[in-house]
């Protein structure tokens, strides 16, 4: 399987790390931004930088959006992995055009209310994880996972 992980450096990738037990035996790539931590962490992976800032930041969501096509077309992957945050919204749009498979992991710091990039890419993915009973309400057909850490 071909996994392309889509999401922002710190606590987001931060919560992706743990899972190398899985995502280890798989064929990888990542896209995240040119930060210090993702630098060091995902020094032996193939990583794709994304343009940052991506809160509320239209002209970057567009460059992000037109990096995605491209991307995506050269690693076919099998399915997209994010935990969020903006960068994973315009790959999640351009992967349901291309029929890639789409998952999404609820942070797990936002118990009470959701984060816009879980509101944006619950209606585009295929499988919606949440990692708390309580955030069900904002995800009635998601799949809790219990905490990733």
């Amino acid at each position: 399987m071909k996994i392309l992980f889509v999401t922002s450096p710190g606590g987001h990738l931060g919560q992706l790390i743990p899972l190398q037990k899985w995502w280890a035996e798989h064929s990888r790539s990542w896209v995240t931004f040119k930060q210090t931590d993702a630098e060091k962490a995902l020094s032996a992976e193939e990583v794709t930088w994304a343009f940052f800032p991506t809160t509320r930041n239209i002209p970057n969501a567009l460059r992000n959006m037109a990096l995605a096509l491209p991307t995506l077309r050269r690693l076919r992957p099998d399915v997209i992995v994010s935990i969020g945050a903006g960068v994973s919204v315009p790959f999640f749009i351009v992967a349901r055009f291309l029929g890639i498979r789409t998952v999404f992991i609820e942070c797990i710091d936002r118990i009470t209310l959701p984060t816009l990039s879980g509101r944006l890419c619950y209606p585009l993915s295929d499988l919606f994880c949440i990692q708390w009973e309580e955030q069900r309400r904002f995800y009635p057909e998601s799949v809790n996972i219990g905490p990733v850490l």
